[in-house]
């Protein structure tokens, strides 16, 4: 199959580049305009532009010395510098398929000032990074408020977890213990020349991404996607066969299906959004595994709960979702750092609310995807400090329960409550 022109998947990607920037989810927007053969090259040029974007917006602001009204011209510049300085093609050949790329957007007219500062930038280049790299979002690849939250939180470790939200992500497998062992799964990939080795306890990290189609097993249930660090979860709430059990925030389903892999439950899936929770009971079907799934406000139990209490409940709460960047590199532009008060008073009130339907002596296991402490450590010391029938309890080797992002997985909060 012809790769499509890149004057094409230039003109793609700004599109989604531009309505990121204005404000819409990445993911949502790639669904929606990014299909058929050339959504890879799309996605890849998007993706690589909004991790990469504090520099080529700092050298942008050098080079055209007034704001850019269009905002597809914008993200088509912001796209075609990217390309001009990562991607393996010719200079000249990047500045004229960006410049072809101008018709297709519709702006023809912008094609002499897309020409003259692409190339401008090449005769500058050298001057113009060195200049970018005075400013720390542009050497970092984050907002200031974000790198200065992460330098104070995380001081020993902060520039490295920064470098790791700006990579591209691992396809991470768990692999389904029900269904086959870890080696007999790697023995699979080997038979058919997929690279992989094994990084936790069911975790499966392959050397190179692919399509879940070209994965063996997958669509009978014998491998799920999903990150080392997430695998960690259910696995923390020492389930049981014939306990009840709560996944309160649960689309799009993969860690209640993780705890359904470990031991028979009675589990029930709740998820507020009814756009999402189908997942959850796609993503049990694809297993082959049961629970009861609802739509529901996990914070409001009067509407859902039965009165009988769960032995276990898996609060996986709505957060920044800073420890999954490079997942989502539309996060580290879209959020803001007022958002973090609300996400921390949504996390306290879903924990408060979840508490009640806690059987004494059970656990509710506490988790986020991010590495800002205002979601974290603080939500859980001041539920402490609230509680006297509350106690943590430290698994051996989460130390805080913060993991920060690395080669190996993505970052991770995790913190396990007991009920007295």
């Amino acid at each position: 199959m012809l790769s499509p022109p890149l004057s094409h998947t230039l003109a793609a990607a700004s599109r989604v580049v531009a309505r990121v920037l204005g404000g819409a989810s990445l993911t949502a927007v790639l669904d929606e305009d990014a299909r058929g053969a050339s959504r890879p090259a799309v996605q890849d040029l998007a993706y690589g532009t909004l991790r990469d974007y504090g520099a080529p917006e700092a050298m942008l602001a050098m080079l055209a010395r007034k704001p850019i009204p269009d905002r597809a011209v914008r993200a088509l510049l912001l796209c075609a510098l990217h390309a001009l300085r990562h991607e393996r093609r010719a200079p000249h050949t990047v500045v004229d398929e960006a410049v072809t790329a101008c018709a297709e957007l519709g702006h023809a007219a912008a094609r002499g000032f897309v020409n003259a500062l692409l190339r401008n930038f090449l005769r500058r280049r050298e001057a113009l990074e060195a200049e970018a790299r005075g400013s720390e979002a542009a050497c970092f690849g984050y907002p200031a408020w974000w790198i200065a939250r992460v330098r104070r939180a995380h001081p020993e470790a902060w520039e490295a977890a920064l470098a790791a939200g700006n990579t591209r992500p691992a396809m991470t497998l768990r692999v389904n213990r029900r269904k086959l062992s870890v080696a007999a799964y790697l023995a699979k990939l080997a038979a058919l020349g997929i690279d992989a080795r094994r990084v936790g306890v069911v975790a499966v990290r392959l050397s190179q991404p692919r399509g879940v189609d070209a994965l063996p097993g997958f669509a009978e249930g014998e491998v799920s996607v999903q990150d080392a660090g997430a695998q960690l979860a259910a696995p923390l709430l020492d389930v049981r066969s014939g306990m009840r059990v709560l996944d309160a925030c649960a689309a799009p389903g993969g860690k209640s299906v993780h705890l359904l892999e470990l031991a028979d439950l009675d589990l029930l899936a709740l998820d507020h959004d009814a756009e999402r929770a189908p997942r959850i009971g796609a993503t049990l079907e694809r297993v082959g595994l049961a629970a009861q799934v609802r739509v529901a406000d996990a914070g409001d139990p009067n509407r859902w709960w039965d009165g009988k209490p769960f032995d276990r409940v898996l609060l996986d709460v709505p957060c920044s979702a800073s420890g999954v960047v490079r997942r989502h590199p539309d996060i580290k532009w879209l959020r803001r750092e007022a958002d973090l008060d609300g996400f921390a008073r949504e996390q306290s009130r879903l924990l408060a609310a979840l508490w009640q339907v806690l059987v004494p002596g059970g656990k509710l296991l506490y988790a986020t995807c991010s590495v800002f402490p205002e979601e974290n450590g603080a939500v859980i010391d001041a539920f402490l400090a609230r509680r006297d029938d509350a106690r943590r309890l430290l698994p051996p080797g989460l130390g805080d329960g913060q993991l920060l992002p690395d080669d190996e997985h993505d970052g991770f909060f995790y913190a396990l409550l007991e009920k007295r």
